[in-house]
């Protein structure tokens, strides 16, 4: 589906309050008032607030698939160049929307019963990601560049548990590489930067024999 500007106006608006307040706390009224529009303006537009959240979904999840189908049908890549352009798309996506970021994180770890809406929502996306992933190694496998025993699942826990444990401990992180100097923006770059070092490296060794090689000597 196709969103008008007053209706990405309107989710931008709630992917924030969702993410500050959780999204049982936040009524459509809180919405309204924060996008300086009437109520009836956002029941008119999604119908209830578990619709809104599910354009959320759908908004970000389609962002992100579309960046994943031009590195498969890009004929001129080589797998491991898909596989590294893969790498940086999830750490600029997940970096650049916080907000959205927070609102998985919080339904994840929710000790209150998470919210059905959000978990059936959360678990197509996953499922979503989970498959172009799959995708991607499959056309690595057909080629013989991968090995053929890669657990895609465990793969892709690695990537996104590592990325978002890295942007939970971020005041952990700051101490350990001595960047209390360094700005906001300076520090989310060398994050960022060690992460797609680190996450390239890491996936190579996994994706390749040599993993298996150094496991068995």
């Amino acid at each position: 589906m196709e969103y008008n500007p007053k209706q990405l106006q309107i989710i931008a608006v709630a992917e924030r309050l969702f993410a500050a307040k959780g999204f049982s706390a936040t009524s459509i009224r809180d919405i309204s008032q924060e996008a300086d529009i009437n109520v009836s303006m956002v029941s008119y537009y999604f119908g209830s607030k578990e619709k809104l959240i599910e354009a959320l979904f759908e908004v970000r999840s389609r962002d992100f698939r579309t960046r994943l189908d031009v590195l498969l049908t890009d004929l001129d890549l080589s797998p491991f160049q898909r596989v590294n352009l893969m790498i940086d798309g999830i750490i600029d996506r997940i970096t650049e929307k916080q907000c959205f970021h927070n609102i998985v994180v919080r339904e994840q770890l929710s000790t209150d019963g998470r919210t059905p809406v959000i978990s059936k929502l959360l678990q197509e996306l996953k499922l979503g990601n989970l498959k172009a992933m799959e995708n991607i190694i499959h056309e690595g496998q057909k080629l013989g560049v991968f090995r053929n025993d890669v657990d895609v699942l465990l793969l892709s826990t690695t990537l996104f548990g590592t990325i978002n444990q890295a942007l939970s401990t971020k005041s952990f992180y700051r101490v350990v590489y001595g960047l209390e100097q360094l700005s906001e923006e300076e520090q989310e770059s060398h994050m960022k930067e060690k992460l797609r070092i680190h996450l390239k490296k890491l996936f190579r060794g996994m994706l390749t024999t040599e993993l298996n090689d150094a496991v068995s000597s």
